[in-house]
């Protein structure tokens, strides 16, 4: 990096901080909003109805996050219907998300935010959109907001597929004191609590954590979090300001080849290369405002994060290279800055009242990844390191109009504009390119009749390719010719459904959708080049329903069926790899009967095809996870969690691709490669409220 760049850098850091601190002494009466967008809590499908513009978005109440059992914090994300979260490697790795037929791979058409800050990292050195959880802490969150299909027009990039935005508390009515001690080496602290300061709160958590996990090589994941928050509510505007901070290292178990283990050339917990796996942080300052006043609401949300990974990984072992064997590094270094802005009023047109948002999204990201050879994490050659300066505006405006008394209306347009800036240390893959897309939005709602609402959705959306794949023009391998891709693929999506709350305490909602990609065009940060799909098309039935019977009985199911496949006409076939069939999720949870709780999750994790032809197929999976706590006192709790309880063998993910093991022959052997769900282990945690 030039100098000339380090100044422009600094100066757009030092920018959106002076911005967010300076905004203080003009709230003296403002109040913490946690994002952009403000957070409505909906309790019943009542209140959705006459709000929600599909049958596929709903929010998540804090009460709901806190009785779910998760073995990783991305699993919160499993509260939403018909999405299932997973991983295919070490602790400290961003999950794998599927959802609508999509392997959505570490993010790629999930859009994912928290506090309004963006956690999927454009033009990453491992994957485009790559979205990394692991410094969430579930305690703080507040609630969570999930949106489904192109429909919205203040959702941009990687939202194609859904939209998930987690929030946290300003404040915590008492502070809370965790500690957790659990089999394969678990063991984690929390200390988090708020104060009244001034006119304002002070919120801040600490957490700690260690895991082993039951692999062969132990994981020796450790990570710490912490996070320190200033907000105020006292007035018409209300703000927050934010300062996040995490850091992890492990070690990783890839997916490894059914026939090493069918061989009993490694155990079904062992690792062909057990000298993978990574560390990564993520700092992040983070300001948050909206003002009421006489011409309508208005929102700012600026943050700027810095993060870091190092990532080793062998997914073919002896491939490429039979001396010193395939492992790899992946490096990415980078400077996120952003802004949001948007406005919102009521006027009237024609006898109308019309709803209105404008907004405005600016986001810039100054980035450093690399692509290197290596054994045993030591660096052996270079195949690619790039600079990559990458900036984006997007502007929308949306309205809605109540026509008639049972049918209103939701219509936006969208238009986005990218600059991308690569400088590669091989010269002819470096350089520039522009593009912009521009894209409708469209719901009609009808009724409700019997308090029951129908809809239909039309909308256009995108998501943008890697940097890199738009500039390149040779393989940094091989060479060879390749072509450059278009920087935004387009995503069209249909959608009918309805949400009903017409039996007592039972609310429900149906969707059917269509979802249509140009091109699943994705840049391939493994090998550092593009992988050349076709266009697809995904088509599917959602069903969700939360019925609570008592108030000390919740039960939550949904179940998801898509089906995926290549829109345009091929000799390999036409089913998409990887591409999710069913899903289903049953979650029931006990409380306010006296000192005894509890909950379980069980989880439906379908086939799904691996290659073209559907020749192979995974298996499906089934797990079950719950949790049974005591209330020693008002504010002692202790808890025992247990995760896959039924102890099944089964996969968490599976691919099917050519790799080689020692004395194999030179071309490999193609197999079905898998990483095995976590052995059943259990955990006590005691919490304690002060």
């Amino acid at each position: 990096m030039n100098l000339n760049k380090i100044t422009e850098l600094t100066t757009q850091i030092h920018f959106f901080v002076c911005v967010s601190l300076m905004l203080i002494p003009y709230m003296v009466n403002a109040a913490g909003v946690p994002t952009l967008k403000d957070i409505i809590i909906r309790a019943n499908a009542r209140e959705l109805i006459g709000t929600a513009s599909s049958a596929s978005e709903g929010t998540v109440l804090k009460q709901q996050l806190d009785a779910r059992t998760v073995y990783r914090p991305g699993e919160l994300l499993e509260t939403v219907p018909g999405l299932i979260v997973t991983q295919h490697s070490g602790e400290g790795k961003a999950n794998q998300y599927f959802l609508r037929g999509f392997n959505l791979d570490h993010g790629t058409d999930l859009r994912i935010t928290v506090d309004g800050m963006l956690v999927n990292q454009r033009s990453h050195g491992h994957g485009q959109g790559w979205a990394d959880t692991n410094f969430i802490i579930p305690e703080l969150m507040g609630n969570l907001q999930y949106l489904k299909g192109p429909y919205y027009a203040n959702q941009g990039d990687f939202s194609s597929a859904g939209a998930v935005s987690m929030s946290y508390v300003d404040k915590l009515p008492k502070g809370i004191a965790s500690y957790g001690l659990g089999q394969q080496g678990f063991m984690r602290g929390l200390v988090a609590k708020s104060h009244e300061v001034g006119n304002g709160h002070v919120l801040y958590a600490v957490e700690l954590l260690t895991k082993d996990g039951p692999w062969v090589k132990p994981e020796d994941f450790k990570k710490f979090n912490a996070v320190l928050r200033y907000s105020q509510d006292t007035g018409p505007t209300k703000f927050n300001i934010t300062a996040m901070g995490y850091g992890g290292s492990w070690n990783s178990t890839d997916q490894i080849p059914q026939r090493a283990v069918a061989s009993g050339f490694v155990p079904r917990l062992g690792a062909i290369d057990p000298s993978g796996g990574g560390e990564a942080h993520r700092f992040s300052l983070s300001s948050a405002l909206q003002h009421i006043g006489r011409f309508g609401v208005t929102q700012l949300n600026l943050y700027t994060l810095h993060t870091n990974l190092a990532l080793f990984s062998n997914f073919t072992y002896f491939l490429n290279d039979p001396v010193n064997g395939d492992q790899f590094s992946q490096i990415d270094k980078r400077f996120q800055s952003a802004m949001n802005l948007n406005h919102l009023w009521v006027n009237k047109i024609a006898g109308f009242e019309v709803e209105n948002a404008v907004g405005v999204q600016f986001q810039n990201d100054v980035i450093d990844n690399g692509l290197l050879s290596t054994k045993e994490r030591q660096t052996l050659s270079t195949t690619r390191k790039d600079h990559i300066n990458q900036n984006s505006v997007g502007i929308y405006y949306q309205n809605s109009i109540q026509w008639l008394e049972k049918f209103r209306s939701v219509a936006g347009v969208r238009s986005d504009y990218y600059w991308f800036d690569v400088n590669s240390n091989i010269s002819v893959n470096s350089g520039n390119r522009y593009d912009s897309m521009t894209n409708p939005k469209l719901s009609l709602i009808f009724g409700p009749w019997a308090q029951t609402e129908f809809y239909v959705n039309y909308g256009s959306g995108f998501h943008s390719n890697d940097a890199r794949g738009t500039t390149s023009t040779v393989d940094p391998k091989s060479g060879e010719p390749i072509n450059r891709v278009n920087p935004l693929v387009r995503s069209t999506g249909y959608e009918v459904g309805l949400r009903t709350a017409i039996v007592p305490g039972l609310q429900a909602s149906f969707a059917a959708f269509r979802l249509d990609l140009d091109s699943e065009l994705l840049f391939v940060g493994d090998v550092g080049t593009t992988e050349a799909s076709r266009p697809s098309k995904r088509e599917g039935l959602e069903a969700s329903l939360f019925y609570m019977p008592t108030d000390w009985l919740t039960i939550d199911v949904d179940y998801a069926l898509a089906r995926a496949r290549f829109s345009d006409i091929d000799p390999s076939g036409n089913h998409i790899p990887g591409a999710i069939q069913g899903v289903g999720k049953l979650a029931v949870s006990v409380d306010n009967i006296g000192p005894i709780f509890g909950s379980m999750q069980f989880r439906y994790f379908g086939k799904r095809s691996l290659i073209e032809d559907n020749s192979v197929q995974s298996n499906h999976t089934i797990t079950l996870n719950g949790q049974i706590g005591y209330k020693i006192s008002k504010n002692v709790r202790m808890m025992l969690q247990g995760f896959n309880l039924l102890n099944t063998h089964a996969h968490a993910i599976d691919y099917y691709y050519t790799s080689r093991l020692p004395g194999e022959p030179a071309a490999g052997v193609g197999d079905l490669h898998f990483h095995p769900i976590e052995s059943r282990s259990f955990r006590v945690n005691l919490v304690a409220n002060y």
